[in-house]
């Protein structure tokens, strides 16, 4: 009972986290998040979510540890691996972001905004080619934002 917050449970610091991230109060939640995670640091929506606010206040390395400690505790964590994609795609490692996308679409195919974020990503270090065929899988799966982004990006320059 010493460190002042034992008798609270993690899941009910976890809840508090959670209300004060509805709220947009990030910093709130990072306090009780971290909290949750010392009282348990197994539960990996614990890591989750505390990267989530992380990423919120624009601390894309932090937020990336959260992340990767979660996946550590689920390799196959598909949230994880995306938000940890888009955390890197933000610092632009984007060879990080391609990875953990490609990670994410091997877990779950079908998830058009990662093809869309990993395309972009791809087009970044110039691989053109297969950043596009990657918009246009996010775009066939409904990801509306694709086809600007083929525009932008795919459409040989001159042509309209």
């Amino acid at each position: 009972m010493a460190d002042g917050y034992s008798q609270t449970t993690a899941e009910e610091y976890f809840n508090q986290g959670e209300a004060k991230s509805k709220d947009k109060d990030y910093a709130g939640a990072i306090i009780d998040y971290t909290r949750a995670v010392d009282l348990n640091p197994f539960v990996k929506e614990y890591l989750y979510s505390r990267g989530n606010a992380k990423s919120y206040l624009n601390d894309y390395r932090g937020a990336i540890t959260d992340y990767t400690k979660a996946i550590e505790i689920d390799p196959k964590y598909l949230k994880a691996f995306y938000h940890r994609g888009l955390a890197k795609y933000k610092l632009k490692d984007y060879r990080g972001s391609i990875e953990d996308f490609s990670k994410a679409i091997e877990l779950y195919p079908e998830y058009a905004d990662i093809y869309y974020y990993r395309g972009i990503a791809e087009i970044k270090l110039g691989q053109e080619d297969s950043g596009c065929l990657d918009l246009s899988k996010a775009g066939e799966l409904g990801y509306a934002d694709a086809y600007k982004a083929i525009k932008k990006y795919c459409t040989p320059k001159g042509k309209k």
